[in-house]
């Protein structure tokens, strides 16, 4: 099985059928996007397809980018150019020392095989299986696995990879990295349109043209760099940059059985599959500063000699908080998007005369160390914003965000103050409180950044009353919160008094409150509610 030339990938096509289609199919029109049975191989599955596209056809310049975003290249085209690396992305074949994709070298045949759901990043551990604590997490996710399952499950592994115990090293961007894509905001974008927003051209991702038959591109073509010992870490500069599309920190390889089976992930019959897979520790040991095109960084502008740092996924999800940061370059923040957005407000949605508005696709696991807390995926508007408006404008976001920042902490706060008698020593995780938070003002944020974006006076973008609004949806949905998970859901009432002072305190917040004061004075607010 190759995975650039026979059929694997699940695919829906605009009338809504079903197909499995090889990869030079990608660029038919019909095609509206991915079907894997998972959120993160669907995850996977566009971030193989970018690093392929990004591989072997990236375009010389923005123009040749822009042609091939309204006409896809024709099937000779395309099969050309996947010739190419045929030899780098053979799942199986009869020969024993052809070098298979994403997988080590070395046979490890002296290694104890697996069963297959350890590759899933969920799964509980061998530790947690040994002392029979998968409580919540069962064993036993996926016995058997066909072979394009196995492929997207091994892939999505090593771009995802968490800390793995003693030497079983993380991803090249650290361990649940969050992925940040552009998509067209027509929904009947074409999968193809979808991916070639995240390719970037050779004008805007240099390098020199790669070797296709080297480990310093595709690692698994050669003997694994071992790290075991010091010295044996891998920096960019020990690689290709397309090597970032395609790094392998784990040292796994897949048990490949032929017969009859079902599998467990699609549920579809195979006659070549997986249930087992061998791994060994010491693998490539990614080191210092990278920037993958995928993913947003944070450099830290007091500290300029310290490597940057990859964002990753954090308990309560991807929400508007995080959106300035993911979209716009900010230097006295220190964030920096994917190089892929940037791209697109730095004069793509010129090229392709597209709307100043698409979308920002941003998904990624949510990891404590080697244990996956949750998946995150998340849609929020990307607008473009004009250079010599950017900074001005960034100012009145963050200012609405830090609002909604501090009215969330003052909600949780009197939520607390209301369920304990001491707020202080309350434990637990209560970012459930947050993220209703979030997603209810979403609208009402997004509304409010429409109207900066298009206010004549950058000083003051926003009239009293369009301000105003932006303090009526948090002080709402703050009462909300509070009244749904305190009063409505008290079974008895002989804490009403502390619930009352409680919501008392949080009104009086809303009134008297500094940050409240101060944004009332900046926008010219005179009534209090």
């Amino acid at each position: 099985m190759n995975l650039l030339f026979d059929a694997w990938l699940p695919v829906r096509y605009s009338d809504g059928s079903r197909h499995i289609v090889s990869f030079d199919k990608l660029k038919d029109a019909d095609i509206l996007d991915f079907d894997f049975p998972r959120a993160d191989f669907q995850g996977a599955a566009y971030q193989f397809a970018i690093g392929v596209l990004q591989t072997l056809l990236a375009p010389e310049d923005e123009d040749a980018w822009a042609d091939y975003y309204d006409q896809p290249p024709t099937s000779e085209e395309l099969l050309s150019q996947l010739e190419k690396a045929r030899h780098a992305f053979n799942m199986f074949t009869d020969a024993s020392d052809a070098p298979l994709f994403m997988q080590d070298f070395d046979l490890l045949a002296e290694v104890e095989a697996s069963p297959f759901s350890g590759l899933l990043i969920e799964a509980p551990g061998g530790n947690t299986l040994k002392h029979n604590t998968d409580h919540f997490i069962k064993r036993g996710l996926c016995d058997t696995a066909s072979l394009p399952m196995a492929a997207i499950a091994l892939f999505t592994l090593q771009i995802n990879a968490p800390s793995g115990g003693q030497g079983h090293r993380t991803g090249l961007r650290g361990g649940g990295p969050l992925t940040t894509l552009v998509l067209p905001n027509e929904a009947s974008a074409s999968l193809w349109q979808k991916l070639w927003l995240n390719v970037l051209s050779r004008e805007l991702f240099t390098y020199d043209d790669p070797d296709l038959h080297s480990a310093t591109v595709f690692p698994w073509l050669a003997p694994t760099r071992q790290s075991k010992g010091n010295g044996t870490e891998v920096y960019a500069k020990d690689v290709h940059p397309l090597h970032m599309y395609w790094a392998m920190p784990r040292r796994i390889r897949l048990v490949v059985e032929q017969g009859q089976a079902t599998c467990d992930l699609s549920g579809l019959p195979c006659d070549v599959f997986v249930r087992e897979y061998r791994t060994q520790n010491y693998g490539y040991n990614y080191s210092g500063e990278w920037w993958h095109p995928l993913t947003h960084y944070r450099k830290n502008p007091k500290k300029p000699d310290e490597d940057n740092l990859s964002t990753k996924g954090q308990p309560g999800g991807i929400t508007y908080k995080q959106w300035h940061s993911l979209s716009f370059l900010d230097p006295v923040e220190g964030s920096i998007p994917a190089r892929v957005v940037s791209a697109y407000g730095d004069g793509r949605y010129d090229l392709i005369q597209g709307p100043q508005y698409q979308r920002l696709w941003s998904f990624g696991y949510d990891m404590d160390n080697m244990k996956a807390r949750g998946w995150y995926s998340t849609e929020l508007p990307l607008f473009v914003l004009l250079q010599r408006k950017r900074d001005q404008l960034l100012k009145h976001i963050k200012t609405a965000q830090q609002l909604a920042s501090e009215s969330l902490w003052m909600c949780r706060t009197e939520i607390k103050s209301a369920w304990f008698e001491k707020p202080g020593d309350a434990k637990g995780d209560f970012s459930f409180i947050d993220l209703q938070f979030w997603q209810r003002t979403e609208s009402a944020f997004f509304e409010t950044v429409s109207v900066l974006l298009t206010a004549e006076d950058s000083d003051i973008p926003l009239t009293p009353e369009q301000a105003q609004r932006w303090l009526l949806a948090l002080r709402g949905t703050a009462l909300d919160l509070f009244d749904e998970l305190v009063l409505s859901a008290a079974d008895d009432h002989k804490h009403m008094p502390r619930f009352i002072k409680a919501r008392r305190a949080l009104t009086g917040w809303f009134i008297k409150g500094k940050p409240l004061v101060a944004y009332r004075q900046q926008y010219k607010i005179e009534t209090n509610f």
